[in-house]
Order: C-alpha cells, then sequence, then structure tokens
C-alpha cells in the first residue's frame, strides 16, 4: 500500500511541476560550485583486488563482513573525487538500484518525464542551502558517476538531488520507509557510566541498497575528523561520530509534503558533525539552517556526557533534553514543548507505530541493570512487541522490524562505535576505534580491515534458527502474494496458507490473504483472514481502518 501511495503522490507533484517547470529552475540546473581554491590533482588509483584499492594515502576495502572501509582525507573537493575514484563501482550499484525502484514504482515514460520534470522544479532553491564546501565534494564524487542515468539528470544535478531522496522519500511516503528507533544512556544506567547510543536505521529501499554499506573514515582539512554509516556516493551523514566524541543519528518526523526542498538533513547531520564538539555547538548549527522536512536529531557528547533531541521542521525548533533521567529514547514523533501543540506530531503519536516503540524501548532499558555495548545491541536487535509479545516477524511495531539499513552502537567518551553486518542489523556488530583509525595515518594506507576483531559483538543466534528461515521464505510469499493481487494474477491458494503458516503471528499475512480472497470474491475467506489480521497486533489506525473497512464489505457480500 506504501508503493501505491508513493506512486500517486509523486505523479500528482509531477503533473503540477508540468505546468511550473519554467518557474525559475534556470539558476539551480546551471549552478555549480566554484572548485577553483581547490587543488584538483589526484593520486593515482591503484586496484590490488576486486575489494582493495587506494589512490596516494586514502583507500577502499572489505572487510570479511561484507562492510566497505573508505579511508579519505583532503580539502572538499579532494574528499569527494577521491571518494568517486575509489568507489565508482559501489556508486553505480547505488543509483542503480535506486533508478530501477524508481522505474519499478513508475514504469510510464510519459509519467517519468513529468517525475524528472518535478525533481528539477521541486531542488530549484536547494542549492542555495547547502554550504558551499559540499557542494564542491559533490561535484568532485560526481565526476566519477555513470552516464547510464543521464536522461534522468545530469552527474552533478543527480548527486545533489539524491542527497535529499532521504528527505522527499520521507515527505512523500509519509513514514512508511522510516521507522527508525534510538536510544541514549548515561550515569548510572551504564555499567561503565559512560554515555552509550544506539540505534536502528530502518530505512528501506529494497534489500540490494543494504547490499553494499560503506564504513566512511573521513579527515577533512578544516573541522574535526569522523566516521559514518554510508552508502554509494552519499557524502552527507545519517548516522556519525567525531573525534571529540559528538554523535550524531536521524529519525524521521511527521511531515507535510514540502512545496520545495532546502538544506537536506543529511547535509545539516554532516555540518554538525564536522564542526561541533558539544551540544550547544551542535544547536547552534542547527538553527542557522532552513529544513524542509521534520526530523529529530539525536546529539549525543562525550565533553557534556549526556545526549539530546534537536527536533526541526520547517517552521518550528525545539530541544529536547531529559530532567533527572541518566537515559533517552527518541522514535518518530517529537518531544520537546515546541512540538506540544502541534497537530502533525499528536496525529503521529496516535496513529502511528512510533509511540509504541518508544514504549518498548522505554521498558526494555528499565529491564537492563547497566547497559554496555553487547546489551545495547541486544536491544537493538529485539523482535517482539510490549511484554515480550510475540507480534510476526517484520511487525513495525517492534525495534528490529528485520529490514534495517543498518544498526550501530557508539561509546563517545572512548570514540568506539559498533557497527552491525548483513543481514539486517543480525550480522556481527564490527568494531572501530577512531583513536586508532586516525592517528598514525600519514602514508600509511591499509590493505587490512580498520576493525578490533577483539572487541567485534557476535552475530545474533537467531540467524541459525528455523524462525530466521521461515522468515526469509515468508518474506518470497509475500512478494508473490502482493504482485498477485497488484496484476490480478490468480494463485494456487496454498501459497497464501503457506504464507501465514511461515509468520503465523504477522497481522499482514492474514492481510494480504484477505486482500487476495476479496479480489477474487471469496468474500467469506476473506471476512474471516480480516477479522484473524485485526485480533494481531496491527502497526497502524490506518491499517486497522483498512482491515475493518473490508471486513465490513467482505460480511455484507458473504452473505448476499
Amino acid at each position: 500500500m506504501g508503493d501505491l501511495q508513493w506512486h500517486k503522490n509523486v505523479f500528482l507533484l509531477a503533473i503540477l511541476a508540468g505546468f511550473m517547470y519554467s518557474c525559475g529552475i534556470k539558476k539551480s540546473v546551471t549552478n555549480r560550485p566554484d572548485i577553483s581554491k581547490y587543488s584538483s590533482d589526484l593520486p593515482e588509483k591503484h586496484t590490488l583486488n576486486d575489494s582493495t584499492f587506494f589512490a596516494g594515502n586514502n583507500f577502499l576495502i572489505k572487510n570479511k563482513q561484507g562492510l566497505w572501509e573508505l579511508y579519505v582525507e583532503g580539502n572538499p573537493l579532494e574528499i569527494g573525487s577521491i571518494t568517486g575514484l575509489l568507489s565508482d563501482s559501489l556508486m553505480y550499484k547505488q543509483e542503480a538500484v535506486f533508478f530501477n525502484k524508481i522505474r519499478e514504482l513508475v514504469p510510464s515514460e510519459g509519467k517519468q518525464k513529468f517525475l524528472r520534470k518535478f525533481l528539477s522544479w521541486y531542488n530549484r532553491k536547494m542549492y542555495k542551502h547547502i554550504p558551499e564546501e559540499y557542494k564542491a565534494e559533490i561535484y568532485g564524487v560526481s565526476q566519477y558517476a555513470s552516464t547510464d542515468f543521464n536522461t534522468i539528470a545530469p552527474p552533478y544535478l543527480r548527486a545533489l538531488y539524491l542527497h535529499g531522496a532521504h528527505d522527499i522519500g520521507h515527505a512523500l511516503q509519509d513514514l512508511a520507509l522510516v521507522g527508525c528507533t534510538s536510544f541514549a544512556a548515561w550515569g548510572e544506567k551504564t555499567e561503565d557510566h559512560k554515555l552509550l547510543i544506539g540505534r536502528n536505521f530502518d530505512f528501506y529501499a529494497g534489500d540490494e541498497f543494504a547490499e553494499n554499506k560503506i564504513i566512511a573514515f573521513v579527515k577533512p582539512d578544516s573541522g574535526h575528523p569522523f566516521m559514518s554509516v554510508t552508502w554509494g556516493g552519499m557524502m552527507g551523514v545519517v548516522s556519525g561520530m567525531n573525534t571529540q566524541g559528538l554523535t550524531v543519528t536521524i529519525n524521521a518526523g511527521k511531515s507535510k509534503i514540502p512545496l520545495i526542498a532546502k538544506t537536506p538533513i543529511s547535509i545539516l547531520t554532516r555540518e554538525i558533525l564536522q564542526y561541533a564538539s558539544t551540544i550547544d555547538e551542535a544547536i547552534a548549527i542547527a538553527k542557522s539552517r532552513d529544513v524542509f522536512v521534520s526530523e529529530s536529531i539525536m546529539v549525543g557528547s562525550a565533553k557534556d556526557k549526556r545526549a539530546v533531541l534537536i527536533e526541526v521542521s520547517p517552521k518550528k525548533f525545539g530541544v529536547y533534553q531529559v530532567q533527572n533521567s541518566n537515559q533517552l529514547v527518541c522514535s518518530n514523533h517529537f518531544q520537546s514543548d515546541a512540538y506540544a501543540t502541534d497537530r502533525r506530531n499528536s496525529k503521529a503519536i496516535t496513529e502511528s507505530h512510533s509511540a509504541y516503540r518508544y514504549q518498548r524501548m522505554t521498558s526494555l532499558l528499565e529491564q537492563k541493570d547497566q547497559l554496555n555495548p553487547s546489551k545495547g545491541v541486544s536491544i537493538l536487535r529485539n523482535k517482539k512487541g510490549l511484554n515480550d509479545k510475540n507480534i510476526g516477524y517484520g511487525n513495525e511495531k517492534a525495534l528490529n522490524q528485520l529490514l534495517a539499513h543498518h544498526g550501530i552502537v557508539f561509546q563517545p567518551e572512548d570514540l568506539k562505535v559498533w557497527i552491525s553486518s548483513n543481514p539486517y542489523q543480525l550480522g556481527e556488530f564490527v568494531a572501530y576505534d577512531l583513536n586508532a583509525v586516525f592517528n598514525n595515518r600519514e602514508q600509511n594506507p591499509s590493505a587490512i580491515s580498520l576493525q578490533i576483531p577483539a572487541l567485534n559483538i557476535a552475530k545474533d543466534p537467531f540467524l541459525e534458527t528455523q524462525a530466521y528461515a521461515n522468515y526469509e521464505a515468508y518474506r518470497v510469499v509475500e512478494r508473490k502474494i502482493e504482485s498477485a493481487i497488484a496484476t490480478n494474477k490468480e494463485l494456487d491458494e496454498t501459497l497464501i496458507n503457506t504464507g501465514i503458516r511461515l509468520n503465523p503471528e504477522y497481522w499482514k499475512a492474514y492481510a494480504l490473504a484477505g486482500d487476495y480472497y476479496y479480489k477474487t470474491k471469496k468474500y467469506q475467506a476473506a471476512a474471516e483472514a480480516y477479522h484473524t489480521a485485526l485480533n494481531k497486533e496491527v502497526p497502524t489506525l490506518s491499517d486497522s481502518k483498512h482491515l475493518a473497512k473490508y471486513l465490513k464489505k467482505a460480511t455484507r457480500k458473504a452473505k448476499k
């Protein structure tokens, strides 16, 4: 249902763009950063094998857990250009995944043309809201982008637009793709009394989108060196920590569809990570930028020994700090006074699964005596609902929805970080120490992983269970049923029963059965499936309303 709504929203906006296409886009499509002040001499790229690349003191290697480790340094143009030079193949794969998804959702060439016009019009002011140094980085990385996608936009504009993809997708999908949950704990709440932060980044754009995660270690000529979890071509930050022990993670909030793109959230958090060392400095940077969607930015600080939420939106700005507590929880609604009477925020609390996940995270934190990284990872991997209820695998009410791009745990005061490996956040959490990464790096490129194996956290035992195998099989069945419903294709009904058998506590298995039976006019079977689905843990009010509506319709038609 989310993909269909996305399709409709984009098409309607694209039609609008068709009428407004000529309104002030010329400057935006021709604008380029001034790179004349930067050195353009790049080191030669050396390829040792298909997973090890060097360029001067910079390198890209793939570790045994399947994570790519990128180290890059220099001025903005060098950082962007060398990133592109080393990771061009990963950029191509990421763009192919993203744009193939667009083509899948918008197969008509005519509608795709409208969409391209929409992007040009919608992003017409974005260039004014991105700092010049980041435009130079984006320009540098875009020089290594493929020409295969030039019908969408030329490389630089395409790279620029992709930095707003999280924001645009978040606004158009209205939380359908983003259900992130995070926590921070300090003082008596942790074993060493130091700050500990954990988060799941549940942005989902297909399994392939998460296949080639990059752990980027960046040493810019100005500001603080930092690490972030990213992907090919992405210079912004969604999860990261700098050498001052300042961390940033982002959680989407309830947004209306904005009329114009401004500063992408990932660019704002990149600026905070590169230039802030305290919470106050992070707040000052956040206040200086105009954003175009609503977002909670969790900022943890080794110097302040605590974490806060900076809650930004196009018209409001708030900071949430816990009082008389040493833990902070963030899902997808705002908590500061600035949003106390905000209608959209109130709607997110009552109608989405954000409040449920907030309660679940709070409950798990209370169950743990004192946290350490391993216990933090176990919380991020938790697949059950409130009171440890089995709510079905893949349920959006779970902290672990089994679709995360990555999970991550920070120990800011020790400059240590743990990052999940595939699948989801179930694979081994790989440990890194920023002191070890950035010290003694001069003229010392590495062909060996930067990780600290002794500190790694083992993969989830769930991976070895029949339940996991059943879930993976269920996902295949789910896609087949969804496709059959969308294309009016007749199914062998044993497939529907198989889906239910593989994931018996999951509401959606029954909802899809109901939708298929209803479409094939088997109303009694549809009514029974809808009734069962309603008695499972349904994630949102809109889902419940859909089930109730069609239960009523199916019941009425079954009696005729």
